[in-house]
C-alpha cells in the first residue's frame, strides 16, 4: 500500500514537472531571511564603527547587498518540485488530487497524457502549482526564459 501511495506521488510529481516545463516556468525563492540578515548585520557594523551616520551608510549598503543576494535566482519549476523534500511532495500532491478528483491512471505517462489532452485540467493544475509554490515556498513566478 504504501508502495502504491509513493508511486503514485512520483506520477503526480512528474506530470506537474511536465506540466511546468512545458509552460516554461520559473521561479525565484526569496531569501528574504538571509537578505534581512545582511542589511540588519550591515547596519550595526556602520553603526558600530561610525556611530549614528554609520547606522544609515551601512542599512543603505547592507540592503543593496541583501537585494543582490535574493533577486534575480529563477531555477525552472520542475527542478524545484523534483528537489522537494518528502512532506512538502505530499502537500503538493494532496492539492494536485484534489484537481484530479477521481482520475485513474496506471503510470506517469498515462497521467501527463491525460492532464496534456485536457485543456482546462491543465489550467488548474497550473494555477494550483503556481499557488503551492508562491505560498508555500515564497517563491516569485516568471514564464518564458
Amino acid at each position: 500500500m504504501l508502495r502504491e501511495v509513493m508511486e503514485r506521488i512520483g506520477d503526480v510529481m512528474q506530470m506537474c514537472c511536465e506540466v511546468s516545463s512545458n509552460r516554461q516556468m520559473k521561479a525565484a525563492v526569496r531569501n528574504s531571511g538571509k537578505g534581512a540578515v545582511v542589511a540588519g548585520g550591515s547596519a550595526f557594523l556602520g553603526g558600530l564603527l561610525l556611530g549614528p551616520a554609520g547606522i544609515a551608510v551601512g542599512g543603505a549598503v547592507g540592503g543593496l547587498l541583501g537585494w543582490g543576494m535574493t533577486s534575480g535566482q529563477f531555477k525552472p519549476v520542475p527542478q524545484i518540485l523534483m528537489e522537494l523534500p518528502p512532506q512538502q511532495q505530499r502537500k503538493l500532491y494532496t492539492n494536485v488530487m484534489a484537481v484530479l478528483g477521481s482520475l485513474d491512471w496506471t503510470d506517469a505517462l498515462q497521467l501527463i497524457a491525460l492532464v496534456m489532452g485536457n485543456a482546462s485540467m491543465q489550467e488548474r493544475i497550473i494555477a494550483t502549482i503556481l499557488t503551492y509554490v508562491t505560498n508555500e515556498l515564497h517563491a516569485e513566478i516568471r514564464y518564458g526564459d
